[in-house]
């Protein structure tokens, strides 16, 4: 910026006396930004990316992606799709980097500084936020072939009542698995919970391990069914189909780092469709 530190110091001294807050944690050895100065900055950024948008949309050009993409996505499909996606989309954009969180709770994009979302199930109605459903999957039940050997393999899906079921979901109070037969008609699944899991690739690890029989979205078990450490069981059947969501909060300009993501990985499922 062609500032020395002392008139860096007083420029943001200045600042501070105009907005009444203090910004940093001044200490002899380094600074740090308080809670206000991370609002403050964060805000800032996103003017100017707005301002940029705004420029680019007049001028019909789109600036490249850059900077850093906070997303949050389910582990199981964050590992599965997400991640062998971003290796071409980091290529193609040599001046965007990202960070990446795994977990299947709802978090507030707000709050916790992420750009988007991604997950799979329930999307979020809140007005602040924008959701769109960019891919479905249906899930099935996989088990080890060895759990089979031993408690035997469901012919029906009165047979999985017997079966030591694997539960995702802690604390809920539905737990019945619901299907769709080959006929269309819904059937109702209940009987004993060997364990639950708050993660879909955890119920992965479990039905691999043998400790029962998982629900999943096929993409989560891809590998373990090549390998031969699954099976599919009862492939006659399957659940209610799952919609995928990205998640963004609502702004009239997005900027070019998400609006790339999302129309890169949209073309990135409808190019694997077949796969998943």
């Amino acid at each position: 910026m062609g500032l020395t530190r002392s008139a860096a110091g007083k420029a943001l001294s200045r600042l501070e006396d105009y907005l009444g807050t203090r910004l940093f944690h001044r200490t002899t050895r380094r600074l740090s930004l308080t809670t206000e100065g991370h609002e403050f900055y964060s805000r800032c950024l996103q003017i100017i990316e707005d301002v940029q948008e705004a420029e680019a949309s007049i001028r019909h050009d789109h600036p490249l992606p850059r900077g850093t993409l906070r997303l949050t996505v389910s582990e199981g499909y964050g590992k599965a799709i997400v991640i062998p996606f971003l290796g071409s989309l980091l290529a193609a954009s040599p001046e965007l980097s990202v960070e990446v969180n795994f977990t299947d709770r709802i978090v507030d994009l707000v709050e916790e500084g992420f750009d988007l979302a991604i997950r799979v199930g329930e999307g979020v109605t809140s007005t602040e936020y924008v959701t769109q459903v960019i891919a479905r999957a249906r899930p099935r039940l996989y088990a080890a072939p060895g759990y089979l050997e031993k408690q035997g393999v469901p012919l029906s899906t009165s047979g999985l009542e017997k079966h030591q079921r694997l539960i995702y979901g802690l604390g809920t109070t539905t737990t019945a698995w619901n299907f769709i037969d080959k006929e269309g008609q819904s059937v109702s699944v209940n009987g004993r919970i060997h364990a639950r899991f708050d993660s879909g690739d955890a119920i992965r690890v479990a039905a691999t391990e043998g400790m029962g029989i998982g629900l999943l979205p096929p993409f989560v078990v891809a590998r373990e069914l090549n390998e031969g450490k699954l099976v599919e069981v009862l492939p006659s059947i399957s659940a209610a189909e799952l919609a995928v969501h990205v998640i963004y909060p609502s702004r009239r300009y997005l900027p070019a780092r998400i609006r790339t993501f999302i129309d890169e990985f949209r073309k990135y499922l409808n190019a694997k469709e077949s796969e998943f």
